[in-house]
């Protein structure tokens, strides 16, 4: 889990950490914006209403495969009522929830997607929310530009540090075609399918066999990956609009994949990229 990074937006420092490969942001300090001593307080009013609840189960089931709907319906058919509320904690706990977070220790605290932090924000304040959403972007903007610069210094880097000294070597970064039991499989988000189609494994697979490294499996992937990578998202929505099954769309991908792996390999401008000439 990155280290938190902090916005200030209507002099309230506000927390945005990297949590499930994706930009959580503290609700905790957005409600400092309301009242600093009582933010759970705030917190519990805002999630007991109906239309918090519907939008949380929504954004649920359109982004978490565990989401668990029996537990959400018994929520919203008791939201509103004078007796009922509910905390983040218990939220998380019942229904299997990912859009909420909670966190113990220094950077402690409850988080949320960032979806789910510009609707708590709308409640807050309209104004608040527009600031908010102003800072983030800001915060991202620079984040790409610094990303940038790295990726420039690594191109100079590589001439020294790339690894791939030998034809056989190359050999093994070539996709192997998929057993009919892999591509049988249902996937539960397109990433996850082309992460099979180029790598063989899905992002938790490579998880679970990678636990000491830092990132996710598409940041250790090499240049000529991250290009293929590129042109089968393409390929992928392309497949998508011809109304092709995801099994199919896999036997397709993993074939390009293999196929453009080859030719990346042995492309000389790649080569020249790698070894920062122009």
């Amino acid at each position: 889990m990155a280290k938190n990074r902090k916005i200030e937006v209507k002099d309230i420092e506000v927390a945005v950490t990297r949590m499930r490969y994706d930009d959580y942001i503290s609700l905790t300090d957005i409600a400092r914006y309301r009242d600093t001593d009582r933010t759970d307080y705030i917190l519990q009013n805002w999630m007991r209403t109906r239309s918090t609840i519907e939008f949380l189960g929504l954004w649920e089931k359109l982004n978490n495969p565990h989401f668990k709907p029996i537990e959400f319906d018994g929520f919203k058919s008791q939201a509103g009522s004078n007796s009922f509320s509910l905390t983040p904690k218990r939220w998380i706990e019942s229904t299997k929830a990912t859009g909420i977070i909670s966190k113990a220790g220094r950077y402690g605290g409850t988080y949320a997607h960032r979806d789910i932090a510009f609707e708590f924000a709308s409640w807050i304040s309209a104004e608040f929310k527009l600031y908010l959403v102003v800072e983030f972007q800001r915060l991202k903007k620079q984040e790409n530009d610094q990303s940038h610069l790295e990726w420039n210094v690594s191109r100079i880097l590589a001439k020294v540090n790339y690894k791939i000294h030998t034809d056989a070597i190359k050999e093994n970064l070539i996709p192997e075609e998929l057993p009919t039991s892999r591509i049988q499989f249902v996937y539960a988000s397109e990433a996850d399918l082309l992460n099979v189609a180029l790598f063989g494994i899905t992002a938790k697979e490579w998880r679970h066999q990678n636990p000491d490294q830092a990132g996710n499996i598409r940041d250790h992937a090499i240049i000529e990956q991250l290009i293929a990578l590129t042109n089968l998202e393409s390929i992928n929505a392309m497949l998508i609009d011809q109304g092709l099954s995801q099994s199919d769309r896999l036997t397709q991908l993993n074939h390009i994949a293999i196929q453009q792996m080859k030719s990346l390999l042995q492309n000389p401008g790649i080569k020249n990229l790698k070894n920062g000439e122009n």
